[in-house]
């Protein structure tokens, strides 16, 4: 409902628009003479200026004045009344109640404007310094203070103020206009960034007050009082009752009582550094704080101590612990103080020159934006300024460890981007500002041109998103690349002499990117699954282990800088670690041709290789599938020839195990035979994957499952013995039990998993009888009936005990009875006598 509040809200303005009314001017209801109204504005009293806008030293009759101001909740009496614009009062409700959709905004809102009006006398002052006046005045600070008794929140700036005029224009009117030139603006689609501006921004208020003051000073008019309580109405007079203050704007808020929560100092603290951290100017919070305070102790307690001491210690121990008592006649206790507290010391270090900002100083940063309290530094950061269709400036980190769940909740993770506008914090749930494979990133994007709404929240123009989302991502992978670059043990570091070697600190650079793949590999993983125009970039960052790549990890460069001469593909294999692979059966002859092969061990890398289709014009090949050419030989033909018989026997035999051919492998070196899948389908890797996962489909992951394919070793021994035994007596069903004993060592070898495991350890059994020359028809023996006699006679013992056990416990109940009776005849006995 709430995205549809402000279409209705500007729906009624339209059609209000066109309503007469008596007048678009303000009306004063009260009274005010004309010629006040025509007097020319007074002069600034020159006594003024030294006033101390605190209230911290005051006069009886200021203090009672004051106190009097503070404790108010109606318009006063002799002030000028207003009345809203009629468009604005009539739509009052649904600014207050539908624009804003989180009620913590209203301090951003007020912090902002103090932060412009500071922005505004800082910069008048760099032509004039007297317009800064003497003393205090010249502190360019925001000050906050609580009034809990009261439930008064009061917001303290020394800007520039604002005259009598100024009241009424800017607090009268949304946005410093009427509201049919607002709406206009709207609808030709202007500029609405009103971060700073009075109007909607300040109306934000009413979300946690019924009552509002505004007490301003400017240097060319008086101080005057604006308040409202957001009925219709707003009273502007001339301040009699508050303390000078010298110049620059208060506000005091009468809080609602469901608002009391911001009458708690933690919690006002953590709004401030959570929206207004990096504010341009100090941001001070009037807080409690315990101290020990040394006050005299009493006399009575002081005697009795001397007392317990002189009894219970020698003339020696007396004498010091007479001098000790000399010394501490007082005793501490705890006492609340009030203080103003610095709520902003971290500099927006993203507004000045990258290369004036040291290491520490990032570190630092880092801290505060992550809430990281350890002692790590980020791996890298990049800090960068971006122009065209849209100008920002941004810091981006990548931190030293992963987070625990970083991939558990990898679907509803949200960037960790914040955005700021001119230094305030907007949000920090924008999507579209990183994909999700980089949502591990932490920074911010500072933009004073970003275009927003009316209540800040959303973002007006999509487009300007997919700008900054480029440059973003552009900006991150560069600076991951640039870790790569950096790292020594990094063999393809290109570029780098050995005296620039020498000059730069191992400590830092060395397997720093080794660091960064093990806590981040698969988000680069992910990167290339979902992110088709970077796939490239992000297949350069892709680290892994290889048959030549010993104990480090390497890169596909790295593989296609060793490619032997002719090869044309890359050659990988997937399993579940490094040391299974290394004896798999699919890498002999490769190994023995000298051919590097990768190693993918993340169940991940089963999906990153359906969309890693090709790297630098190099197909990619997976050795346990169809389709692996290493060389040529020109007896291939022959071969296939003279096993063309085995192998269509073969398949017969194998009808039953879903078994779509039998070939002459060319993969092979030491093992009879290995089970290979189609190019397209599941390898036995991903097969075991989908198989393992919880809501699985046994019957839709049957259409996945590629065709399996035999692939025999011709130069085996047991393969020649086997084409012999075929070719003198195909129907033998022993030579047919071992085909498919063959078939199933190999099935099993090869990864998969076996559908009949029962069938296959039957088979070995038989082998093993025939290899000990058991007689295959010898049987299990049979247990003795001696020994199941012996169990009948030993439960007959237990009954025998039973009985025994009930029949003590049966006695013990008789003897307790005829206690009993006993001792009810004794009492008779005695009653009667009685």
């Amino acid at each position: 409902m709430r995205k549809w509040a402000v279409p209705t809200a500007l729906f009624l303005l339209i059609i209000l628009t066109f309503v007469p009314h008596q007048s678009p001017h303000l009306r004063a209801n009260a009274e005010a003479s004309p010629a006040d109204e025509n007097a020319s504005p007074p002069k600034v009293e020159e006594g003024i200026g030294g006033a101390i806008p605190d209230a911290l030293s005051t006069d009886a009759d200021v203090a009672q004045r004051e106190s009097e101001s503070i404790s108010r909740k109606t318009l006063r009496a002799n002030a000028q009344k207003f009345e809203f614009q009629a468009e604005v009062s009539r739509l009052m409700d649904i600014l207050i109640n539908s624009l804003y959709s989180n009620k913590d905004i209203f301090l951003r809102e007020l912090i902002s404007n103090a932060s412009d009006a500071l922005d505004k006398i800082r910069f008048m002052a760099l032509t004039d310094k007297n317009v800064l006046g003497e003393g205090d005045n010249t502190r360019l600070d925001i000050k906050i203070k609580l009034d809990k008794e009261n439930k008064i929140l009061s917001i303290r700036d020394r800007g520039i103020g604002m005259t009598k005029e100024d009241l009424i224009k800017n607090l009268g009117t949304i946005a410093k206009s009427g509201t049919s030139a607002f709406l206009e603006q709207m609808q030709k689609g202007g500029d609405l960034n009103l971060i700073g501006q009075l109007g909607v921004g300040f109306y934000s208020v009413y979300l946690v007050a019924d009552h509002v003051e505004v007490i301003s000073k400017n240097n060319d008019d008086k101080q005057y009082i604006w308040e409202s309580k957001a009925d219709g109405a707003f009273a502007v007079s001339e301040d009699t009752e508050n303390e000078p203050l010298g110049r620059g704007t208060e506000i005091r808020l009468h809080l609602k009582d469901e608002a009391s929560e911001y009458l708690d100092e933690t919690k006002l603290k953590d709004l401030v550094k959570k929206y207004s951290e990096f504010i341009n100017f100090p941001i001070y919070l009037w807080a409690s704080k315990e101290v020990d305070v040394e006050v005299p102790a009493d006399e009575e307690s002081e005697s009795s101590e001397e007392e317990e001491k002189s009894e219970s210690s020698s003339d020696e121990e007396e004498s010091e612990a007479e001098e000790t008592e000399s010394k501490s006649k007082t005793k501490t206790v705890k006492e609340t103080t009030y203080e103003w507290e610095l709520l902003n010391d971290v500099k927006a270090v993203w507004l000045r020159n990258p290369k004036e900002v040291t290491d520490e100083e990032y570190a630092k940063f880092y801290h505060s934006l992550a809430k990281d309290f350890s002692e790590e530094k980020p791996l890298a950061w990049s800090h960068f300024t971006a122009e065209g269709d849209v100008e920002f400036k941004s810091i981006l980190f990548i931190p030293p460890k992963a987070p625990h769940d970083l991939y558990e909740s990898y679907c509803n993770a949200k960037a960790n981007i914040k955005l700021y506008v001119r230094r305030v914090f907007i949000s920090d749930e924008f999507e579209e500002f990183l994909p999700k494979y980089l949502g591990f990133l932490m920074g911010i994007v500072n933009s004073d041109t970003l275009p927003l709404n009316v209540s800040r929240e959303m973002l007006q123009q999509h487009n300007s998103l997919n700008t900054i989302k480029k440059k973003l991502i552009r900006k991150a992978l560069d600076m991951i690349r640039r870790i790569a670059e950096e790292d020594l043990d990094e063999s393809d570091a290109k570029g780098k002499t050995d005296a620039e070697s020498e000059s730069e600190p191992d400590t830092e650079k060395k397997g720093k990117y080794v660091k960064f793949w093990n806590e981040f590999g698969k988000s680069i993983k992910l990167g290339i699954i979902e992110d088709a125009s970077n796939r490239n970039h992000l297949a350069k960052l892709l680290r892994f282990e290889s048959t030549k790549s010993g104990s480090k990890l390497a890169s596909l460069d790295q593989y296609i800088s060793r490619m032997k001469p002719g090869q044309k593909d890359i050659y990988y294999i997937t399993g579940s670690s490094k040391e299974q692979l290394e004896k798999s059966p699919f890498l002999e002859k490769l190994k023995k041709k000298n051919y590097e092969v990768i190693f993918f061990t993340d169940p991940v890398d089963e999906y990153l290789m359906q969309y890693l289709m090709d790297y630098e014009d190099k197909k990619f090949q997976n050795v346990s599938k169809e389709g692996l050419k290493i060389g040529k030989d020109s007896k291939d033909k022959e071969i296939k020839d003279s096993f063309k018989e085995l192998t269509n026997w073969w398949k017969d035999v194998l009808s039953s195990e879903n078994v779509d051919s039998v070939k002459i492998s060319n993969r092979l070196d030491n093992t009879p035979g290995v089970v290979v899948t189609s190019k397209y389908g599941w390898s036995a890797n991903m097969e075991r994957i989908m198989q393992s996962q919880t809501l699985s489909d046994a019957n839709r992951q049957s259409y996945m499952r590629g065709k399996r394919v035999l692939e025999i070793n011709p130069k085996h021994p047991i393969i020649k013995e086997l084409r012999e035994r075929v070719t003198q007596n195909p129907e033998e069903e022993n030579i047919k039990q071992t085909a498919r004993l063959i078939y199933q060592t190999a099935l099993m070898e090869s990864g998969f998993i076996l559908n009949d495991p029962k069938e296959f350890a039957t088979s070995i059994y038989s082998t093993i009888k025939t290899t000990l020359n058991v007689n295959p028809d010898a049987t299990v023996e049979e247990e003795d009936e001696t020994e199941e006699e012996v169990e009948v006679e030993t439960k007959e013992e237990i009954e025998k005990v039973e009985t025994k056990e009930d029949a003590t416990e049966g006695k013990f109940a008789k003897e307790e009875t005829i206690e009993d009776a006993v001792e009810e005849q004794y009492e008779e006995s005695v009653n009667d006598e009685l």
